[in-house]
């Protein structure tokens, strides 16, 4: 299969691009690196982005940016940051790209465990990977015949464990290349609709 994946020079995108790449053909996509450059939140950019590269079989966005703040400091500003990026930006990149969607193709998005454990100071976070899993499930349902499309939840990374461990007390992390797996079955399997949770 043609794959082309959105963030491909981040740890998990990493993981992901090894995982698939022995049997498919893969596209490194990222904001300032990889094969192709995009800016997720600029809908044109996406519609450039597909343009070059045409039609595929997969599209995996492993990208976004969020917000991580005190509420009582949060600014509406501050909150678009992650609705701008990780939300809107992934939303771009499956309203766009369903369009250069092979037959029986496949959309791959990304939210996180803070959809369903909160954490402290993570209220964009929980707020942006909940309405990511939200859209995948509408769109499931409307896309139905034509393509399917899931996300996948990973939990604390073991990679990320050292920065970003004080900020998930109790939590055991696992290593990206275990989340890659959860994005091969998205990829490679038959299930729509489905939030892949990697805890």
């Amino acid at each position: 299969m043609k794959i082309i994946i959105i963030g491909a020079s981040g740890t998990v995108g990493r993981a992901v691009a090894e995982a698939l790449s022995p049997r498919h053909d893969i596209i490194k996509v990222g904001k300032t690196r990889g094969d192709l450059q995009v800016d997720v939140a600029d809908a044109q950019s996406v519609r450039d982005l597909f343009a070059q590269v045409g039609k595929v079989d997969a599209i995996v966005s492993v990208t976004g940016d969020l917000y991580f703040g005190p509420l009582a400091q949060t600014t509406p500003e501050a909150f678009r940051k992650g609705i701008d990026s990780k939300l809107m930006g992934q939303v771009n990149l499956a309203l766009i790209g369903q369009h250069f969607l092979l037959p029986g193709g496949s959309i791959t998005l990304t939210s996180g465990i803070v959809s369903d454990e909160p954490i402290a100071q993570g209220t964009n976070a929980t707020t942006v990977n909940a309405a990511v899993e939200g859209f995948a499930r509408g769109a499931a349902v409307d896309a139905w015949g034509r393509f399917r499309i899931n996300v996948v939840s990973p939990t604390l990374l073991t990679e990320s464990a050292e920065a970003y461990g004080p900020f998930f007390p109790g939590y055991e992390s696992v290593p990206a290349s275990r989340v890659a797996q959860a994005y091969v079955r998205s990829v490679e399997g038959p299930q729509t609709g489905r939030i892949y949770k990697v805890w």
